[in-house]
């Protein structure tokens, strides 16, 4: 049975949906057993008559999503939900933890408790993007866990995601963009043209190159590398625009009978864009790097993307992603 713990206190409609999550991975995957980290006054109430495989370990404290400084939130707070949580994967209670609590905590948990691998020197979110290939997907990493720009942080981004491409989706030789903002090899910054240097001499990558922030879902790139700051940015303001999108096609559909009659018949259409494009399919954001899985649900998920986000969990214990990915950078 593959133990999970889950923040029941972290995010945006934590706990109602955070549990409602919760009981639908319980229900869909029956190989697991889910703990619910926090108030349990609270979450009692949304478990209702309970439900079998899910326990509640009660917690006094929650981090706030806009907490100043997570790391001293997490080295102070020692019975909020996510700490708790963190340390009983660390004390191997259970073998991940998921939140949709402040992504600065979670990094700074995951780091500071749960321990980065001592080949890894700075851990990096990982996030498995849609594309608009049908059924591919490409990864961004870092897409947030690391502000301070540096050539070799990007560089073992490249290999720690070139391994989860490799070991958990089956992608052999992935293609590696590096996100600037040009093509040419002399763009970007200081670091990001040494970024470029060091890839390019790297033999164990399949390193194309530059690429632009246009072609990030166009399912060209397996893998795109960048430093926490520019992919945080980069990948939300795909996520803005998507949603921008699919809110201008609904208001110009809805602004005539003509566009009424159109959007019905091709309601079929925009639901299966709607989808392929929707990110709370995927699941959350990997931790690469710490010693098991970490996974960073979005602040404002809802159920399904809290269910989504627990069978990654699920997925990357029964991979051993952890476990590959030391052994991988070890030999290589």
């Amino acid at each position: 049975m593959i133990k999970i713990g889950l923040d029941a206190m972290g995010g945006d409609f934590a706990p109602v949906e955070t549990v409602k999550g919760a009981l639908l991975a319980a229900e869909k995957f029956s190989d697991i057993e889910i703990t619910l980290y926090g108030d349990e006054s609270r979450i009692n109430e949304c478990l209702k008559d309970g439900a079998p495989r899910i326990k509640v370990i009660h917690c006094e404290d929650a981090i706030e999503m806009d907490v100043k400084d997570p790391a001293l939130a997490v080295r102070r707070q020692k019975d909020a939900s996510l700490v708790v949580a963190t340390k009983a994967v660390k004390s191997g209670e259970i073998q991940a933890v998921v939140s949709a609590g402040a992504t600065g905590a979670l990094i700074a948990a995951g780091t500071l408790v749960v321990k980065r691998l001592k080949q890894v020197a700075r851990p990096a979110l990982t996030v498995v993007m849609p594309t608009i290939k049908k059924g591919q997907h490409t990864i961004l990493c870092d897409a947030g866990a690391t502000s301070e720009i540096k050539a070799e942080y990007m560089h073992q981004n490249a290999k720690i995601a070139n391994i989860y491409a490799r070991e958990v989706m089956g992608i052999q030789n992935p293609k590696i963009g590096l996100l600037n903002i040009g093509t040419e090899e002399s763009k970007g910054t200081e670091a990001q043209q040494e970024a470029f240097k060091l890839l390019s001499v790297d033999k164990t990558l399949n390193f194309i190159g530059n690429i632009e922030s246009k072609e990030m879902i166009s399912g060209e790139i397996d893998i795109i590398v960048s430093d926490g700051y520019s992919g945080n940015i980069a990948l939300k303001a795909v996520e803005g625009t998507a949603k921008s999108i699919f809110s201008l096609l609904k208001e110009e559909i809805m602004s005539s009978t003509s566009g009424k009659i159109g959007g019905l018949l091709l309601k079929g259409v925009f639901k299966k864009i709607k989808g392929t494009m929707d990110a709370k399919q995927v699941g959350g954001a990997i931790l690469l790097g710490v010693s098991a899985p970490v996974i960073k649900a979005h602040g404002s998920s809802d159920a399904v993307a809290i269910m989504n986000a627990i069978r990654q969990a699920r997925e990357s214990v029964k991979q051993d992603i952890v476990g590959k990915m030391v052994t991988a950078l070890n030999n290589e």
